[in-house]
């Protein structure tokens, strides 16, 4: 699966994300756009409480998992940039060993050794992820659409792909979709980090302005059914 590069960073701030410019480009929502957001929002709260509730055992086996694999908290915590440049803890299930941000870069390979057994097969599987559904209840985050950057990459942004701040950040989308092998690829390049902040995020931020384009709730649930039809019958 598709590794998210700043993951084994240390949680940062607010007040210390604010360091970065992280002013989104404001545009004017037309109406038909606000009742997409409406109708996005009402999928997100109802998907998100039913998919808590079905996976509560799933998320019982893994926690157990994580503390018998290694030591360490269950749950990682995150500063990501939100809608309109707010900055949010995201939430995910832990994969790596405890520091592993004082270790490396914030960028993960698939070699990368600090992540754990357990954390492995999590990631490709897709299964530390889980936990954001919450922060889709807690309204943070939405079902389906761009995927969420920490502060110091989205700094780098251009004025053109800070229009991905004009909505809120999901739990999985296009890039996500297309970017699965992200981590072996980022294994081949000589220079992972550098590789990922010259090519691969801004790649991740193209697709996911084409998304905003045509952004609808048909094209949410095509997507979410074609991201679980690859996780739970393979990449293809």
């Amino acid at each position: 699966m598709a590794l998210d590069p700043s993951e084994v960073s240390r949680p940062r701030l607010p007040k210390e994300a604010k360091a970065f410019d992280l002013h989104p480009v404001e545009v004017e929502i037309p109406v038909a756009r606000k009742q997409t957001l409406f109708a996005k929002r009402l999928f997100d709260v109802v998907s998100s409480c039913v998919g808590i509730i079905v996976l509560c055992p799933v998320f019982a086996i893994i926690a157990i998992a994580i503390k018998i694999d290694s030591r360490g908290p269950v749950f990682f915590r995150q500063i990501r940039v939100g809608r309109n440049g707010t900055p949010f803890v995201i939430w995910k299930f832990r994969t790596m060993t405890p520091n592993a941000d004082h270790v490396a870069p914030n960028v993960s390979p698939s070699s990368d050794p600090r992540v754990t057994r357990v954390g492995r097969f999590l990631r490709s599987n897709y299964l530390d992820e889980l936990p954001q559904l919450f922060n889709v209840i807690a309204g943070t985050m939405s079902v389906v659409g761009p995927r969420p950057e920490t502060p110091e990459f989205v700094a780098r942004y251009s004025r053109e792909e800070r229009r991905v701040l004009d909505v809120k950040p999901a739990l999985l989308g296009p890039s996500t979709l297309a970017s699965m092998d992200e981590s072996a690829i980022l294994d081949a390049a000589e220079d992972p980090f550098t590789y990922y902040v010259d090519v691969l995020m801004h790649e991740r931020v193209r697709l996911d302005l084409a998304y905003l384009d045509e952004m609808s709730l048909g094209t949410d649930v095509k997507l979410l059914v074609r991201q679980v039809s690859k996780i739970i019958v393979g990449r293809g």
